[in-house]
């Protein structure tokens, strides 16, 4: 291509026509209206009400907004919202004129009409024949259109200095690379040498190396194959500059689109698709939506995709339960006959193919629809058997007397499945219920109320089954829906019981021993059972009664008293019990309220029995109170006076009555001797036959302070001392006393125990004590030229527990703990000092460390050379026997025991 500023070439000029031509086209715009302008449709003969015979389609282009559907024939035809036309009566369809379909949009006031033509089954095809027309476009809607650019009335062309239209280029094209697209070029190429270039996506920018241009020439070329589905175009610039880099052309964009080829399939969103439908819907229903996409390009028909069913498993009632709309992949029931108890599920090969559904020149791919045929309750619940038995025990409630079994051929666990039992007959008083179980469905017969053989010996129940929901409409509850349970009363022994229970009667309180009260019988409710009762007592607190084994005759075994503890609201209880012969025995009780009469048996009495009062300050008197344990008319008022004797009291005291229950005690002198004085108090009730009763008020006479209270607290202490307080007062006195002897007991055991272990000799007397233990021993001061430490004790020099094992001498004392001889007592006086020297043996016998005594002793070595020479030269002058120690008798006591010892005779 060539390009000259101001001139331009013819070629130039022919592509910019196709250009503009191309732009002016463009894509049709969407008028509403139906899809079809005319439509064949064939209908059987003879149809029946409500039968579905056609549909027609209104395209709205996306406005969202409603439209009224009408039918010409309204007696004949009657249009749903969603198109669907259905026979509104029965009739037959001889050759009639076309059937007119409106639709009217309120808002806007537009109209669209379409015609239908109806035509029998026989030798045509049972799918409707669609004639492609453009929709009737109503009056009042103008026409857009792109008019081209005018300069004075004269059509004229826009000068531009590279106009360069896009260039298609097709995807996947086999070469031979590189393919060249177009050759551009400069009108300045006359004058100098100019170089070529393109930049963007696809040349210098990534993806690099797709587009190359010759840089002398000008031609563009693509250098591999494109994939639309990749990069559907691509936007270049080229630039022309010459040999200087100066530009010498503005930069034009060059567009390159890629021409979309058939490369790919339709894809399924999913490969399984899952829907459901109620059993006996109509035809029409609206089941499931399968989408599937194309890569290609969906403008075209590469990417424009058709569905249909391939297959229907199982083909049952017919192979055709089910259609697809062909282009939204919508699928709807064609057939009547879905029962989900004879066909749960259906499973139908969905295909999608491109080009319009052109099987030649398409590619398809298929997918799986799983449809699920829901339950409805169209199966009644039927019970397994007409009549059912059962029996139960009388008296018993909450037991189940028979199970209802009954089938469902619904789907188990459902609402449509569950059952519901009501008793319509035979139960008038309400005895029995059937409750559902959860698990199986069954009808449990449960006795609510206990039921009497004596009343009824067998019951005869009607039930009916019904489901949770209503069936289904159009079906109807079979004779298999009702049954009758038979059930049969066992008799069993029933307990005995009394009546009246409790029974009451009424007595006066005093009424002797062995005194007959009343007759308390029990009934068997058993009547056809020949049983005898006995009766016994169960509960007697205060055991004034006995009852008669076979009459039930009660007497009293004791004084009734209405005073008794055992009385609550001068009523006493005893509880009997009655127990028949049977096998086992059964028994009941029984309750006898005993109402106690109040006779006048006990006397009044003061209250309190004891009190306090002033010897001086004023008033110094006392308020008391009568009682009774009776009840009016035998206790109050009370008549108060004092007794006559002793004589003193009336002359220091007198009382007043106050009222019926009350008096006050008060001194008749104004001071009387600090003390506590017993006064006699006569006091006599209102009875029939009154009685009377001489009751002390112990009184403390004492000083009191201005607050009119006793101070004397030693002597209110002395008088109120009881016995049981004197009683622990001495037994405390007694435990201290033990414990003072105890300790004074050890104490001298242990004093005993210290003396016998220790020497019984007089410390002065012990001349031990006296013994010095020096650590060294040595000469004078002329002496101190030799080694000092072979005079040391071989204990601090060298002590036994670190001497090495193998280079101990025999004669050593062996390491052993020193043994623990018994201690001398410190104390001056005797003992026995045998026990001790016993002691003393048994230590030293029992000791590792000690040499035996008939052995040699073995002395430490001091070492040799000692310049004090040998000792063995030295002798006594004389023996011992020959010398007297009587002298030594005279120096002391120290030194007697000396004389004892050496001066004595050989015995």
């Amino acid at each position: 291509m060539y390009l000259r500023k101001g001139k331009g070439l013819l070629l130039l000029a022919f592509l910019a026509g196709l250009q503009i031509a191309a732009e002016g086209r463009g894509t049709p715009s969407c008028r509403p209206g139906f899809s079809e302008e005319v439509y064949n449709a064939v209908v059987p003969e003879t149809t029946e009400k409500g039968q579905p015979l056609f549909n027609v389609r209104f395209l709205d282009c996306g406005r969202n907004v409603p439209v009224r559907l009408e039918s010409s024939d309204p007696s004949d035809f009657r249009i749903e919202a969603d198109g669907v036309v259905y026979a509104a009566r029965s009739l037959r369809l001889p050759a009639r004129r076309p059937l007119v379909i409106t639709a009217s949009d309120a808002a806007t006031q537009q109209r669209w009409e379409t015609q239908v033509r109806l035509t029998p089954p026989s030798g045509h095809s049972q799918q409707t024949q669609e004639v492609v027309a453009p929709p009737a476009v109503s009056r009042g809607i103008r026409e857009i259109v792109f008019p081209w650019r005018h300069i004075d009335s004269q059509l004229k062309r826009t000068k531009r200095d590279w106009v360069i239209p896009p260039i298609n280029v097709p995807e996947n094209s086999r070469g031979p690379f590189p393919l060249e697209l177009v050759r551009i070029r400069s009108d300045h190429d006359k004058n100098r040498s100019l170089r070529y270039s393109v930049t963007g996506p696809g040349a210098d920018q990534p993806p690099t190396g797709i587009f190359i241009i010759n840089p002398i020439s000008g031609e563009l070329s693509v250098n591999k194959p494109l994939d639309r589905e990749h990069i559907s175009n691509f936007h270049l610039r080229a630039h022309a500059v010459d040999l200087n880099g100066n530009q010498v052309e503005n930069p034009i964009d060059i567009v390159i689109n890629v021409i979309d080829m058939n490369d790919n399939r339709p894809e399924f969103t999913h490969q399984i698709w899952n829907g459901t439908v109620p059993e006996g819907s109509k035809p029409g229903t609206f089941v499931m939506t399968v989408t599937s996409v194309d890569k290609d390009d969906p403008k075209t028909a590469n990417g424009m995709l058709r569905y249909k069913i391939l297959s229907q498993n199982p083909e049952s009632p017919t192979s055709n339960m089910f259609t697809i709309n062909n282009k939204t992949g919508g699928i709807i029931t064609v057939a009547a006959g879905l029962d989900r108890e004879k066909v749960p599920q259906y499973t139908l090969i969905i295909q999608a193919t491109d080009m319009e559904g052109n099987n030649m020149y398409g590619l398809s791919n298929t997918a799986t629809a799983v449809i699920k045929v829901t339950d409805i309750n169209d199966n009644p619940p039927e019970f397994t058997a007409t009549t059912f038995f059962g029996e139960v025990p009388e008296n018993r409630v909450n037991v189940i007397v028979t199970n209802l079994t009954v089938t469902d051929k619904d789907q188990p666990h459902t609402i449509a499945w569950a059952g519901v039992y009501r008793i319509t007959g035979g139960d008038p008083t309400g005895r029995f219920s059937v409750p559902t179980d959860p698990d199986s469905n069954e009808g449990l017969v449960t006795v609510v109320k206990p039921v009497d053989y004596e009343i009824g010996r067998s019951y005869v129940l009607t039930v009916v089954a019904v489901n949770e929901v209503p069936l289904a409409r159009g079906i109807h509850s079979p004779l298999q829906s009702t049954a009758t349970v038979s059930i049969r009363v066992i008799d069993v022994n029933e307990s005995p019981y009394f009546e009246p229970n409790p029974k009451l009667i009424k007595l006066e309180e005093g009424m002797l021993s062995g005194s007959t009260l009343t007759t308390f019988t029990a009934q068997d409710p058993d009547r056809f059972m020949l049983q005898s009762i006995r009766y016994t007592k169960l509960s007697d607190p205060a055991g004034w009664l006995r009852i008669e084994p076979n009459t039930g005759r009660i007497t009293t075994i004791a004084v009734l008293d209405r005073e008794s503890p055992y009385v609550r609201n001068n009523m006493y209880n005893v509880t009997f019990l009655a127990s028949d012969s049977g096998v086992p025995p059964a028994s009941g009780t029984g309750t006898l309220q005993i109402f106690l009469l109040d006779i006048n048996d006990n006397a009044p009495h003061v209250f309190p029995q004891e009190a306090e009062v002033c010897e001086k300050p004023d008033p110094n008197a006392i308020n008391i109170t009568a009682i009774d344990g009776d009840l009016n008319p035998n206790a109050g008022p009370f008549a108060f006076e004092l007794a006559n004797r002793p004589l003193d009291v009336k002359r220091n005291w007198t009382i007043t009555r106050l009222s019926g229950d009350h008096a006050q005690l008060s001194l008749k002198m104004s001071f009387l001797e600090n003390g506590i004085y017993d006064i006699p108090i006569i006091i006599t009730d209102s009875g029939n036959l009154p009685m009377s009763n001489t009751s002390y008020l112990r009184v403390k006479v004492c000083q009191c302070d201005v607050h009119g209270d006793c101070t004397d607290q030693q002597q209110i202490m002395a008088a109120g001392l009881s016995t049981a307080g004197i009683i622990a007062i001495l037994l405390c006195i007694i435990i201290l006393l033990v414990l003072v002897l105890l300790i004074v007991v050890w104490m001298k055991r242990r004093d005993k125990e210290r003396q016998a272990k220790q020497l019984l000799i007089d410390p002065e007397d012990d001349v031990r004590d006296n013994i010095l233990k020096y650590d060294e021993e040595g000469g004078g001061e002329e002496d101190q030229d030799y080694d000092l430490s072979q005079l040391q004790q071989p204990d601090t020099i060298e002590p036994d527990a670190i001497k090495p094992v193998g280079i101990r001498r025999m004669d050593e004392r062996p390491i052993h703990p020193e043994p623990q001889y018994p201690m001398r007592s410190a104390a001056l006086h005797p003992g026995d000092i045998g026990d001790f020297i016993n002691e003393g043996l048994k230590a030293a016998d029992n000791d590792p460390t000690a040499p035996p005594y008939d052995s040699l002793l073995v002395f430490d070595y001091e070492g040799s050379g000692s310049t004090a020479g040998s000792l063995s030269s030295l002798n006594s002058s004389s023996s011992g026997g020959d010398q007297d120690y009587d002298y030594l008798n005279d120096w002391g006591p120290r030194f007697r025991k000396l004389a004892d010892m050496y001066g004595g005779s050989d015995d």
